[in-house]
């Protein structure tokens, strides 16, 4: 396991499957770099729609638009410049099955950013196929060269690959642990805000410390 080495980045670009992904997977991490005085674009690549399908309440429309209303108050509390946060509103829950030309058309999207010194992304490893899609996508997006960090949220199971590719990296959060259990309680649509859809996805208490843990891991390999 190694300690995570920022010096030099003055430009990092997170890549988020879903809203509330990035808080996930990084947000002790964003929140570092904004400290450090780096900019960090962050790319949330699907509306995050499909999550209670079955809400009559919240249609999709609805609840496309509160999940992004989340994540911008999640950044904003990292320290995110409105101006470098984009959502581009791909399928929620269909891009892991809409094959290479999708993935080719969200490669040449996520590169529309300036080119940055450190890439955040998901992790092949990832139990979720839009999570894979993403990470295959932004691995055509720029040069191998520039220097990534994968973040896993979903565990494969079978194979049982519980960690992202190649060695492991850690951040140590300290007073930015609290940040981010409180950052992923802003996801209401996440923590119990939809209650008329039983079979909706539910970021239960046992998911949420799970993902708040004092610690943050990445991988060095895609």
């Amino acid at each position: 396991m190694s300690a995570l080495d920022l010096n030099g980045v003055q430009r990092a670009h997170v890549i988020a499957p879903h809203p509330d992904d990035e808080a996930i997977g990084a947000f002790g991490l964003i929140t570092t770099l904004r400290r450090r005085g780096a900019i960090v674009d962050v790319t949330l690549v699907t509306d995050g729609g499909a999550s209670h399908p079955n809400s009559r309440a919240w249609p999709r429309a609805r609840l496309t638009a509160a999940r992004h209303a989340e994540t911008r108050r999640v950044l904003r509390r990292a320290g995110v410049r409105r101006q470098d946060l984009r959502f581009l509103g791909y399928a929620d829950g269909e891009l892991g099955f809409a094959g290479a030309a999708t993935e080719a058309r969200l490669a040449r999207d996520i590169a529309r950013r300036p080119r940055p010194d450190l890439i955040i992304t998901p992790s092949f490893n990832d139990n979720h196929a839009d999570h894979r899609a993403v990470a295959r996508a932004v691995a055509r997006a720029w040069p191998a060269s520039i220097k990534r960090l994968p973040y896993l949220v979903w565990p494969r199971l079978v194979p049982h690959r519980p960690r992202p590719r190649g060695r492991q990296i850690r951040l140590p959060l300290g007073n930015r642990a609290a940040m981010k259990r409180a950052a992923l309680r802003l996801y209401r649509t996440q923590t119990g805000g939809i209650d008329d859809d039983p079979n909706g996805f539910l970021l239960e208490r046992d998911l949420l410390v799970r993902f708040g843990r004092p610690v943050e891991r990445f991988g060095n390999r895609p």
